[in-house]
């Protein structure tokens, strides 16, 4: 069973984990047996349990705190994003009601729900809820990286060739090239390339110290904002393919453009970077 939310040690964490338990109960039936729509040019898909789960979780937090920001995936018309500036400080509560869409629309159980909450870009809270596997993970900071009960902690060895590397679905970058690490990694990589569909999932992978890295090639702010407290919280790194800091994310007038990042263990990072670079 998910955690209490009660046990946690933060109001703004046992407000995050209770509302993605409510959303991943209200979605969870209809995974299989949902229609698939499309938003923002026929390019992603969406269906109605996403914005029924967006709304769901976006009226719990504005009625908590109603003057920090709201960044979402969806929006009811499907035509841009949520955005919600704060009134009042720096907050931002960034929100993926269901990450894996397409597992989800099909029925294969690697979705979850993500909410995360950035304090001037940086990631200090973050929830991603397996919905199929009633796995809650979660972090503050400052409080550890959790599943459910069980403290979490990232691999600190080097890769070898039993390492696990979580690889987003979509591998071709914005430019429309295929990074030169593709196809590399397929015709000769010793490590063990696993896709799940969701890059939240991908990344809690590494946080669980089940994975040594993620790489995602086309996120977005919601894919990673739930999970980069957990990994940083379970003692992984989040860095750009180029190698620079993933965080603080700049927020600014976002509107849905790419976010590309790895996920790592700290003795992993050095080696994949020179991998995405070389």
């Amino acid at each position: 069973m998910a955690i209490n939310p009660a046990q946690t040690p933060t109001a703004d964490l046992r407000l995050a984990i209770g509302l993605a338990q409510e959303a991943g109960r209200a979605i969870q039936g209809l995974a299989g047996r949902i229609e698939r729509k499309t938003k923002r040019g026929g390019e992603e898909a969406v269906t109605v349990a996403d914005r029924a789960a967006q709304r769901l979780i976006v009226a719990g937090l504005l009625a908590a705190y109603p003057d920090d920001g709201i960044i979402g995936e969806e929006s009811d018309d499907g035509a841009t994003i949520t955005h919600r500036p704060p009134t009042k400080g720096q907050r931002i509560w960034v929100i993926d009601p269901i990450d894996g869409t397409n597992n989800f629309i099909n029925g294969l159980g690697n979705f979850a729900v993500c909410i995360g909450l950035l304090d001037a870009g940086e990631p200090v809270l973050g929830v991603v809820h397996d919905v199929s596997r009633d796995e809650c993970w979660w972090a503050a900071s400052g409080h550890g990286a959790w599943c459910n009960e069980r403290r979490v902690q990232v691999l600190d060895t080097p890769m070898s060739d039993a390492a696990l590397i979580m690889l987003s679905s979509n591998l071709v970058s914005a430019d429309g090239t295929l990074p030169a690490f593709v196809p590399r990694w397929f015709q000769a990589c010793v490590w063990k390339i696993r896709v799940l569909g969701s890059a939240a999932l991908e990344a809690i992978a590494v946080a669980g110290g089940i994975a040594h890295g993620a790489i995602t090639v086309n996120g977005k702010l919601w894919d990673i904002a739930g999970p980069a407290a957990i990994v940083r919280e379970a003692g992984g790194t989040l860095h750009r393919p180029d190698g620079q800091p993933l965080c603080p994310f700049d927020v600014q007038g976002y509107t849905g453009g790419k976010v590309p990042f790895l996920v790592a263990g700290p003795g992993a990072t050095a080696e994949l970077l020179n991998e995405l670079r070389g």
